[in-house]
């Protein structure tokens, strides 16, 4: 995992209500969360008892 450097933005009585990032850890963000999707989603295309297609007849269809 990787360190992020958050910066908070705060009300007139001091609670976060927003987070500023870099850039750079915004992307890292976002290609993690993607990573994640595609993860669970092919834990739940596992764990489906759908009827399996080849490969290619799936990008064709």
């Amino acid at each position: 995992m990787f360190k992020i450097h958050e910066r908070f933005v705060v009300d007139e009585n001091g609670k976060p209500v927003s987070v500023l990032l870099d850039l750079e850890d915004y992307r890292r963000l976002l290609d993690e969360l993607e990573e994640l999707e595609s993860l669970r989603a092919y834990d739940s295309a596992r764990q489906a008892e759908d009827e399996l297609i080849p490969f290619e007849q799936a990008l064709a269809d």
